[in-house]
């Protein structure tokens, strides 16, 4: 009984799957969904790619710095008093900028003064000594030389005369001795000038000015700290005026000189470009990486700032590029393409890569051969294998 309800279910199982086949075979399949390419023709711009000699750039990447820079030290001992500006300040040339405790370099240059009056009195009490040695000696010198004319005469003792002319080499001595007392006088004076001299400049050292106009980019110094001779006190560069330090490899070092217009990209400012131009070369290489030190000029620009990043495109030769025309890149998602023609004039979508822009035109890394002819510009409805109607 079970058997024969098992074979009957197997058999209407059998006979429905029969009866779908049928009515399946039975209608007609319909076409894929693939549109029929409307019979029309599309006129547009054709063109034909071609090698083109280009120049072959190096990009280098470097810092952008400030062309003129300098760390304001202390060149004297003190206590901090006062400190005006700030990180981020602008300043002018001859800005006060710190204030230094100045009552050392103040003693210091009263000494020198002392010093300078002493040694002045000292000369003149020196140079009147030496005066009165001049008269003694011009009576002395008339003297032994009417001595001479009585000798001569015989009118005069042997001895009278020795004691003349030993009085007359005496103040001569004495005049000569004067004299160099003078000179060394002179000198003392020289020195405490040069002492009070000193002394001044300690004290003018004891106010920090700004030695041109420029920005503080940083402060490492706070009231109350101690200053000592080469201490920190601000970081200061010229505003507005700027370079970016780059490193060439030497292989690349006979491609670029002094002078020379560089193109720079500085991408924190919307990957602006910037002309500039060669400003040094350094005249030996890094014996370590093989490279040379480079500085490319910046223009000036309110947007610059010390520290962001930069690239540099170098052109180091020459090479033969495929460029076509930017507008007939198609973009599909991730995906690029341009639409080749054939010798039938039927249009081709055909994925390419690209590389680097020159202007309005962009480099094809691979996908299109010298000598193919694409369409420039084209419009919405171009399809593949639609005809192309040249217009160009």
């Amino acid at each position: 009984m079970e058997f024969d309800m098992l074979l009957k279910k197997k058999l209407y199982v059998t006979m429905l799957s029969f009866m779908v086949l049928l009515l399946g075979c039975g209608d007609k399949i319909k076409p894929g969904t693939t549109r029929e390419v409307e019979k029309k023709v599309i006129k547009t711009a054709v063109t034909t790619a071609t090698v083109i000699q280009q120049p072959f750039i190096y990009e280098a990447v470097g810092t952008v710095q400030a062309r003129t820079s300098s760390t304001l030290s202390s060149k004297i001992m003190g206590a901090v008093k006062a400190i005006n500006v700030r990180e981020g300040d602008l300043v002018k040339k001859g800005d006060l900028l710190v204030m230094i405790d100045d009552r050392q370099v103040s003693a210091q240059l009263r000494k020198a003064e002392a010093a300078l009056s002493e040694a002045k009195r000292s000369e003149m009490s020196v140079k009147s000594a030496r005066d009165a040695a001049k008269a003694t000696a011009k009576l002395a010198s008339v003297t032994y030389k009417r001595y001479l004319k009585l000798m001569e005469e015989e009118s005069a003792s042997k001895q009278e005369f020795d004691e003349v002319e030993a009085r007359f080499r005496q103040t001569q001595a004495s005049l000569a001795q004067t004299e160099a007392i003078v000179e060394a006088a002179d000198q003392r004076i020289q020195q405490a000038e040069a002492v009070v001299a000193a002394a001044l400049i300690g004290k003018k050292d004891a106010s920090v000015r700004a030695p041109y106009d420029g920005k503080v980019t940083a402060k490492m110094v706070d009231e109350g700290d101690l200053a000592a001779p080469g201490t920190p006190f601000f970081a200061l560069e010229k505003e507005g005026v700027y370079c970016v330090a780059l490193v060439l490899p030497e292989k690349h070092i006979q491609s670029i000189r002094l002078k020379q217009k560089i193109k720079i990209k500085i991408p924190s400012i919307q990957n602006r470009s910037f002309e500039g131009f060669v400003g040094r070369i350094d005249p030996s290489a890094d014996p370590k990486s093989r490279t040379f030190r480079i500085r490319v000029a910046l223009p000036e620009d309110k947007d610059i700032r010390s520290g962001m990043f930069a690239r540099v495109e170098i052109p180091v030769g020459e090479a033969g590029m495929l460029l076509i025309s930017s507008t007939a890149v198609v973009h599909e998602g991730q995906l690029t393409g341009i639409y080749l023609v054939d010798s039938h004039q039927l249009a081709h979508f055909r994925l390419i890569r690209i590389g680097r822009a020159f202007g309005d035109n962009v480099e094809v890394v691979s996908g299109l051969k010298d000598g193919t002819r694409y369409v420039v510009d084209p419009p919405p409805d171009l399809m593949d294998g639609v005809k192309v109607e040249d217009v160009s």
